[in-house]
């Protein structure tokens, strides 16, 4: 029996999920969501009535994708995203703590200026791109966020930078972010990404399963 992943394919959350099961070579049963029309059996689940949603071969269900991507991880890390015996874990935890909370509420105002007009677009560009900053200057040291190889941090942080550079490609695109923009650009082309990626119809109770293999 396999795990279930209740998904939205362009959910940064559910991308950060689908990208550490594919690290970790998990096969799973997707179950692609209309947000429109959230399956009832997901609602079930879980109370928070968003995904991803993972529910486990037991029953156990997990809703919160960090703790997805630390579960799948923890199954099998054959390119070692969680560091050492787990030494990467909490650098990234923070990390993505600050990224969840604080540079995602900037990037929804950003890229929903005309919800909180309390503000111009500008100045929540302004106030998302100190965490940029921050970003950038680790890169300057190294190409990964965590050192010089790709980690859960990378994985858990790049979904957002990804929705943030697509709001005003152009202004990224001449932004002076050289070394972000390198290290989005080496994940958004990689054959990782590109396989989470392909797009699946919405699910329905009857449908053959959707079975993603990402392990012989």
């Amino acid at each position: 029996m396999l795990p279930v992943l209740y998904s939205f394919c362009r959910c940064p959350y559910a991308i950060r999920a689908r990208l550490a099961l594919n690290a970790a070579g998990i096969n799973y049963e997707l179950r692609e969501v209309k947000l429109r029309n959230k399956p009832e059996s997901m609602l079930n689940l879980s109370s928070k009535g968003s995904v991803p949603v993972l529910v486990q071969p037991d029953g156990h269900v997990i809703d919160e994708s960090w703790e997805i991507m630390l579960w799948a991880l923890h199954q099998d890390d054959p390119e070692a995203w969680l560091g050492q015996d787990g030494s990467s874990i909490d650098a990234a935890s923070k990390l993505v703590a600050q990224n969840d909370t604080i540079f995602k509420g900037q990037l929804d105002r950003y890229k929903y200026p005309d919800r909180y007009p309390e503000h111009t677009q500008s100045y929540y560009r302004v106030q998302a791109e100190i965490i940029l900053q921050n970003l950038e200057i680790r890169l300057r040291s190294t190409p990964y966020l965590l050192g010089s190889t790709l980690s859960i941090a990378d994985a858990g942080l790049f979904p957002f930078i990804r929705q943030f550079a697509g709001v005003d490609k152009n202004w990224f695109d001449h932004s002076p972010y050289s070394k972000l923009k390198l290290w989005l650009n080496s994940m958004l082309y990689s054959d990782r990404f590109v396989r989470v990626m392909k797009k699946y119809p919405p699910w329905q109770p009857d449908d053959i399963p959707v079975i993603i293999t990402n392990k012989a």
